[in-house]
């Protein structure tokens, strides 16, 4: 009879070890699916030629857009035309938000081939480019 509880015990024992690492897989899993505490934000604003026509700037727009479908780095994208009524842009019209997870991620986007062939096709458009990285908090 011992030898029954004592073969029952280590099954249950294993049983529960098993349990408990899979638990554990799973809550590390969806730790690293979460959101992070910190995201690093890549702003972009651009004051574009006058000579730049607005066929020009939307074909920049949608290059751009068109980036986080190019490079997996790339955590999410949102852009908009200046609209503030305070007069204080210095001639920025576009803003660009590209979010990163790391600083890892965002030097892997900064010299990648669909960034550089980006960089080709905005270069001639622009007057004055502003980037401002930096941390949520």
């Amino acid at each position: 009879m011992k030898p029954t509880y004592l073969l029952l015990f280590f099954a249950l024992f294993i049983f529960t070890s098993c349990e408990q690492n899979s638990t554990e897989a799973t809550e590390s899993n969806e730790t690293t699916m979460e959101e992070p505490d910190r995201l690093l934000r890549h702003v972009v604003l651009f004051n574009f030629t006058d000579s730049t026509s607005r066929e020009d700037i939307q074909k920049i727009e949608q290059a751009f857009a068109s980036l986080p479908g190019k490079i997996d780095e790339i955590h999410s994208f949102e852009w908009g035309t200046n609209n503030s009524p305070e007069g204080l842009d210095k001639g920025l019209t576009h803003c660009f938000f590209v979010t990163f997870r790391s600083e890892e991620d965002r030097d892997a986007y900064l010299p990648h081939p669909a960034h550089q062939e980006f960089v080709e096709l905005v270069g001639p458009a622009v007057e004055d480019v502003t980037v401002v990285d930096y941390w949520t908090k």
